[in-house]
């Protein structure tokens, strides 16, 4: 599904540009993702885990703004891909009133408001389509992501004990919110 392009003012008085993935960013997403997950435990993967080849990705950009079923919103900050975020319809028969979302961003971009209006256009999104619940997973600690959350109108539906299990061997309990549209 394709994302129109936007200009979003961010709290540091400088503009970010959302806009639909194309199959061109493939390396600099790889890159994206690869420092996004190194900046934190609270993705659900580890950098080194991260073995895109740029064809597999370019592919991948490719297939979701052809996608009737899923729209991904890059942010970029001068021409940089700061962040990105992912809305997925559920599309059979029982589940279609339900939407997950995805969001990741690096963290010299954190707390400029990205992850609002991301989360906002992606309820567009899903209103659009006549979406009744937006759902995603956290991992437990991330209470900075909790809170953006909460703040949007998430609350907590669900529990996963043990969901995670960090390289220092700790374990982390997956927490499911809902959002109702």
């Amino acid at each position: 599904m394709l994302y129109q392009e936007k200009t979003v003012p961010l709290k540091n008085g400088i503009m970010g540009v959302f806009r639909g993935p194309r199959p061109e960013d493939a390396a600099e997403t790889i890159a994206f993702l690869q420092k996004a997950c190194g900046e934190t435990d609270f993705l659900a993967r580890y950098p080194e885990e991260m073995a895109y080849t740029e064809e597999r990705e370019r592919a991948y950009l490719g297939e979701i703004v052809q996608s009737r079923d899923a729209m991904m919103i890059v942010c970029t900050v001068d021409g940089k891909i700061a962040g990105n975020c992912q809305i997925v319809f559920m599309n059979s028969a029982k589940t279609r009133h339900r939407a997950a979302v995805m969001i990741g961003l690096l963290k010299e971009y954190w707390g400029l408001g990205i992850g609002s209006a991301m989360l906002w256009e992606l309820e567009q999104a899903a209103r659009s389509r006549g979406i009744h619940q937006l759902e995603l997973e956290v991992i437990e600690g991330n209470e900075r992501a909790m809170s953006l959350y909460r703040k949007m109108g998430f609350s907590v539906m669900a529990e996963h004990p043990d969901a995670f299990i960090l390289k220092d061997g700790s374990h982390r309990k997956a927490i499911f919110m809902r959002k109702i549209l």
